[in-house]
């Protein structure tokens, strides 16, 4: 990971330099993210969780190697050099496991990190900020700092086994709910500095106990809270002046940047601004497949007035059928029933990317493209249920076929995270 290490440099140096992090499993929208970095000849960072992959497969299925199969296939596909890709692990700890007592939950995240660290994955976010069962509440952040520096030891000595570059790692305890928050938010608490600082402190000297100086010196980045967040359907701004004392704090740090997480649905000043301001890690996860709904959502309804599509199946339709049928990915999050379809389709915390991969969701999504590939799309319903991807067909920068719009549907929410970063567009 020297590169990402060279970016952390040169944000150091003054420059506006940042790199965000795409936590997605859709194929479509890492396709869509190769090729809009590919257009502009820089790297991409793709993440996956401890929930989502897992040695036991988590909810996609896969486990660490399967998912770097996964995405060095699509990578193949849409020709992105698997030397510009870099895999990351967030909330590698006990989430996953949390209910179990902490002995059980722990021995499962290190054998989950080291399939982790064996696979390739070298950006490694240490989490162990949740107590398990047994543990006091709230967790000690000793405690925390010490959980953090066994599990590092796994990485470390996994990368020895298998070579290849060394791992660089992201601490922190003030960690996002994972996927937005499940009730209505209000203002934010911005992390102090005294906090900041008191984690650090405590996992260098964790670290330092267990014979970890090495390691030290390759955690780029700390977890914290910058006052940013979104609920079902609201999101919490960026205020630069509510964390300028936490931005001035980690200036002053020769080693350390911040990551931000839950980043999703900021507006493109706000991400340049958190990039200014140390916040050089941006998270990106629910923002970018809610876009691909989005725009899966408006190609549904210009297939429903094409003729003959009112009696085509529709997606739309399916999904909220399948979701309802199986709530499991829901049920803790939406509790209105007085606007429970609202919630199923159009909320920000976007339940509804756990159902892409059902058979029937599958099935209907790939007949709603076949179905749009084979025919030609009128300018006028573009306008109508696409203005943006209708503006850019117009200008001659988009062809008016099913899959570059939908790529680009994807795209127009990842372009603000690559120029908040200093990645210039291909044409600059």
């Amino acid at each position: 990971m020297k590169t990402l290490l060279d970016i952390v440099a040169r944000h150091k140096r003054g420059e506006q330099a940042g790199v965000y992090s795409l936590c997605s499993a859709h194929p479509r929208v890492i396709e869509s993210a190769m090729r809009e970095a590919a257009a502009c000849d820089a790297p991409l960072l793709v993440e996956a969780t401890s929930n989502q992959v897992n040695q036991f497969g988590g909810y996609t299925g896969m486990t660490p190697a399967d998912f770097r199969r996964f995405v060095l296939q699509i990578a193949r596909d849409a020709g992105f050099g698997e030397e510009k890709l870099w895999l990351g692990g967030d909330h590698l700890g006990p989430n996953a496991w949390q209910h179990e007592p902490a002995d059980v939950a722990l021995a499962k995240s290190a054998e989950m990190i080291r399939q982790y660290v064996a696979a390739g994955f070298r950006k490694i976010h240490l989490d162990c900020s949740m107590a398990c069962g047994g543990d006091p509440h709230p967790l000690p952040e000793a405690l925390i700092a010490r959980r953090a520096a066994r599990l590092c030891a796994v990485a470390e000595n996994t990368w020895r086994e298998v070579g290849g570059e060394p791992p660089v790692y992201v601490i922190g305890t003030e960690v996002p709910v994972p996927g937005g928050a499940t009730e209505s938010l209000g203002e934010l608490a911005v992390t102090s500095p005294d906090a900041a600082r008191a984690t650090i402190q405590a996992h260098q000297s964790a670290f330092a106990d267990i014979g970890l100086d090495s390691a030290w010196s390759r955690v780029i980045a700390l977890v914290v809270q910058p006052g940013v967040e979104f609920d079902h359907h609201k999101v919490i701004d960026y205020r630069p002046h509510k964390a300028q004392a936490l931005s001035t704090f980690i200036s002053r740090d020769s080693q350390f940047i911040f990551e931000a997480h839950s980043t999703d649905y900021q507006t493109a000043p706000n991400l340049q601004a958190l990039v200014r301001d140390h916040f050089a890690i941006l998270k990106v996860g629910p923002g970018a497949t809610y876009a691909l709904r989005e725009t899966l959502w408006a190609l549904a309804a210009v297939a429903h007035e094409l003729p003959g599509g009112a009696a085509q199946e529709d997606l739309r339709t399916t999904a909220i059928e399948v979701m309802r049928s199986d709530p499991r990915y829901w049920r803790n999050y939406y509790h209105d029933s007085d606007r429970e379809t609202l919630d199923l389709q159009f909320s920000l915390s976007d339940r509804i990317r756990y159902y892409w991969p059902h058979p029937r969701v599958k099935r209907a999504y790939e007949s709603l493209l076949s179905r749009l590939r084979n025919v030609s799309l009128p300018l006028t319903l573009l306008s109508q249920f696409m203005p943006h991807q209708y503006e850019a067909v117009r200008d001659g920068r988009l062809q008016a076929n099913v899959d570059e719009l939908l790529n680009e549907g994807i795209a127009v929410a990842l372009r603000p995270y690559m120029r908040a970063c200093g990645v210039p567009g291909p044409q600059e």
